[in-house]
């Protein structure tokens, strides 16, 4: 069995959902125009910056892509 994850995964998770939410209103979209953008669902965006599920990477890197940001900027 597994060892459950240590107590700072969530709350970087939760910083790095921030970044993506920062990024996201610098850019001037909605979750659902940047749902559109990436070919997902509005409420997977909310998820990701409510740090309530795990951006996979192919996602993440279509993120920085959609806001125009380096990757670098989303994860730090």
């Amino acid at each position: 069995m597994l060892d459950p994850l240590p107590n700072w995964v969530p709350r970087r998770r939760q910083q790095i959902g921030l970044q993506i939410r920062a990024a996201r209103k610098a850019a001037g979209l909605t979750q659902i125009q940047l749902g559109e953008l990436i070919g997902c669902d509005h409420k997977t965006i909310s998820r990701w910056e409510n740090g309530h599920t795990v951006i996979d990477i192919n996602d993440l890197l279509l993120v920085a892509d959609a806001l125009d940001v380096p990757l670098a900027d989303l994860v730090r």
